[in-house]
């Protein structure tokens, strides 16, 4: 089974395993950095019925552009990171996510 979006902890470690297997050497964060973002962006695309806006990193925060260029919403941890949220529980981390991304939206 292949792992491409973790949504906990050992996700994240099958996924660290995997890409190791692949010759990529990548860390718990850096997975779940990517996760968080993907995430995100899926509940995004799912909401607007396609990729209308893109989520990024900047910093600990994610900003949502739209298709013009403008950064639309700023989306910021509960605690100190995403990270830190992710590793202390991913459902609420997941949960949380899904209702910034609502947000985000403008629930069009």
């Amino acid at each position: 089974m292949i792992i491409q979006v973790p949504t906990d902890m050992d996700e994240v470690q099958m996924r660290q395993l995997q890409l190791k297997q692949q010759g990529e050497d990548v860390s718990e964060d850096v997975i779940i950095r990517q996760a968080v973002l993907d995430i995100f962006q899926n509940v995004l695309d799912q909401i607007e019925d396609g990729h209308y806006d893109t989520a990024d990193w900047a910093g600990e925060t994610l900003t949502v552009t739209d298709i013009n260029g403008d950064q639309t919403a700023v989306v910021k941890p509960q605690g100190d990171s995403f990270v830190a949220d992710f590793r202390e529980n991913s459902d609420a981390a997941e949960d949380y996510l899904e209702q910034q991304a609502i947000k985000a939206s403008g629930a069009r």
